[in-house]
């Protein structure tokens, strides 16, 4: 009866448990090849390989007392020790089977396959003679040896299985670290990424600044030369009057970011701060057309956007021209854009085309215009400069259309 148990082991392989030499192969791996001093202390990678191969030998064990000795009714010291005894031996010689497999791993695939299955015949041979001779030690059943070949069947199956479980969880390991190779350096091209992001978002705040400290002294320049003439003619009301609109205005430019973009009633209330200045210095001979169309009030555009070239309008236009001029803005929407249009009524000579075609004929406002434009928008904007019906500059801005609540509703 018991030699009929155990030839029932013999021919069954083990079950389910075997699943454990993935861990086990994969912690040894990682021991041996050298990246455990990456991951983690040698010691501790040592002590998970030999706790994950003891607990697979302790389940080969448990299965065979489990399965075939109770299941013949001989639970015996004897048959307890031996069951002991060859799960032992089987966890001694599956260590230098793992070295064996580790050294020929750089082999060819021929190499390998004949190397390892010539190792899994001489431990299964080692094994089968163990367990036989021991067996027949502890139990006085000399015949025994006369079923050595099933004996072998089943420890051959056992190293098989735990060779090919061995390469499995090997080649399971090195995908894994290609993965996490792999996800480091997504993760250092995703902060390459953002690190250049913030640094062109710096560049843009500082350039924009740039050209803003540009326009302040530019305007600056202007309104107190005209505040001079207005004192050196004895006009001292009108300079005290120019001083206080000048004051307003230049809280609004302080108070307002130039990175921002404000709604056009906005920017269209600085813009008649700013005339309200240039009235006073002009009286009658400044007219300003203003048509805002309901649907643009809410439209966002660069804070004091067209504050430098009505400025321009008024030094080369209204001032060099004895009966003055006027000043038109028009706002409408097209195709999902902002279109605004600027233009005064010129000098009544007309405008060179080689001036208009250069887009700064008329000074610094004008570069600076499509250079905040290019800072806000790219590509995404027209700038176009042509001569209006009067003979005098005719200005075409053409932006993405956006209204206040969708910047909020796209910031949420």
């Amino acid at each position: 009866m018991v030699a009929k148990s155990h030839h029932l082991w013999r021919m069954h392989g083990p079950p389910a448990k075997l699943g454990k030499p993935a861990e086990i192969n994969t912690q040894m791996s990682a021991t041996l090849s050298g990246s455990h001093s990456k991951s983690r202390p040698h010691a501790e990678v040592l002590a998970n390989f030999w706790v994950l191969q003891c607990s697979f030998w302790i389940g080969v064990a448990a299965i065979t007392f489990l399965s075939l000795t109770l299941w013949y009714g001989a639970a015996s010291w004897h048959h307890l020790g031996h069951t002991v005894l060859q799960s032992l031996a089987g966890l001694l010689l599956s260590v230098p089977l793992h070295y064996l497999y580790l050294r020929t791993w750089a082999f060819h695939l021929l190499p390998r396959v004949l190397i390892s299955l010539a190792a899994v015949v001489g431990i299964t041979t080692l094994w089968s003679l163990f367990r036989v001779a021991t067996f027949a030690w502890l139990t006085g059943e000399s015949h025994v040896w006369e079923d050595f070949g099933g004996w072998y069947f089943a420890g051959f199956f056992i190293f098989l299985c735990w060779s090919s479980l061995y390469y499995g969880s090997r080649y399971f390991y090195l995908l894994q670290r290609e993965h996490q190779r792999l996800a480091e350096v997504q993760a250092d091209v995703a902060a390459e990424q953002v690190g250049r992001l913030r640094a062109e978002a710096e560049t843009k705040d500082a350039q924009l600044k740039m050209l803003r400290y540009q326009l302040n002294p530019h305007f600056l320049f202007n309104t107190l030369n005209a505040m001079s003439g207005l004192v050196q003619t004895g006009k001292p009301e009108r300079a005290q009057q120019m001083i206080v609109q000048l004051s307003r205005f230049l809280r609004y430019s302080l108070d307002n970011n130039p990175d921002l973009k404000l709604p056009l009633h906005r920017e269209v209330d600085a813009l008649l701060m700013y005339l309200e200045i240039e009235k006073t210095r002009f009286g009658d001979r400044l007219q300003i057309d203003f048509n805002i169309e309901d649907d643009t009030r809410s439209a966002l555009i660069p804070s004091l956007l067209l504050q430098p070239l009505i400025e321009n309008s008024m030094k080369y236009a209204v001032a060099k021209s004895e009966t003055g001029g006027t000043i038109k803005l028009r706002s409408s929407i097209e195709d999902n854009a902002l279109v605004l249009t600027l233009s005064d009524s010129g000098t009544g000579k007309g405008i060179s085309r080689s001036k208009i075609k250069s887009a700064d004929g008329r000074g610094i406002g004008l570069r600076n215009t499509v250079e905040r434009l290019n800072a806000f928008y790219g590509q995404n904007y027209s700038f176009d400069l042509c001569t209006s019906s009067s003979g005098g500059l005719k200005t075409t801005i053409r932006i993405p259309w956006q209204t206040s609540e969708q910047g909020a509703h796209a910031a949420r």
